[in-house]
């Protein structure tokens, strides 16, 4: 085994045991923070894969934006952080078949899909950062764009949603 291969094995299990312990927790913040560990994780695990650029980029953009505005739009909308009974529905057996179905499935599907196949990386620049440069922002622009709308459109909403004081019923003098 290679060292790469010896850091990325224990880098895999933290993402793993940290996105279970995303959806499994009792508390909207702490899945957050869950969050973060196992995209962190990830981060790790596209370094040592010589992919740069998509880690640092994972760490910018999912870490850094949004897992903030997730944290942000539970500040806002005031939802509950300690434990939630919405949140414990008793059907953790239940998803846990469907989740370990649903990955077997997966696997099965693209190991046997891609056993076979090899990337020709020609001159090595295909995954260089001017190269997912000059793609992104020939043909992924208008999508970027969007999203930021979007995203900007949902913090907006929440905060509207969550001050008394400009929300639609205080505008026609009504009490919440």
């Amino acid at each position: 085994m290679t060292g790469a291969e010896l850091v990325f094995v224990p880098l895999g299990a933290v993402a793993l045991g940290s996105s279970v312990l995303v959806v499994t927790t009792d508390q909207l913040v702490r899945a957050a923070l869950w969050l973060v560990v196992a995209l962190g994780a990830l981060a790790g695990c596209f370094l040592l894969l010589a992919a740069e650029l998509v880690a640092w980029v994972q760490v910018l953009i999912y870490v850094g934006a949004v897992v903030v505005l997730l944290l942000f739009g539970i500040m806002l909308t005031r939802a509950p952080i300690g434990r939630s009974v919405d949140l414990d529905s008793g059907n953790r057996v239940a998803a846990l078949v469907v989740a370990l179905g649903t990955a077997g499935t997966l696997v099965t599907v693209v190991v046997g899909g891609f056993r076979t196949a090899s990337i020709d990386l020609g001159d090595g620049s295909a995954g260089s950062a001017g190269t997912v440069g000059a793609g992104l922002f020939r043909y992924w622009v208008l999508p970027f764009e969007l999203l930021s709308v979007l995203l900007l459109a949902a913090l907006v909403g929440a905060i509207v949603l969550s001050r008394r004081d400009i929300g639609p019923r205080a505008r026609d003098g009504g009490e919440d």
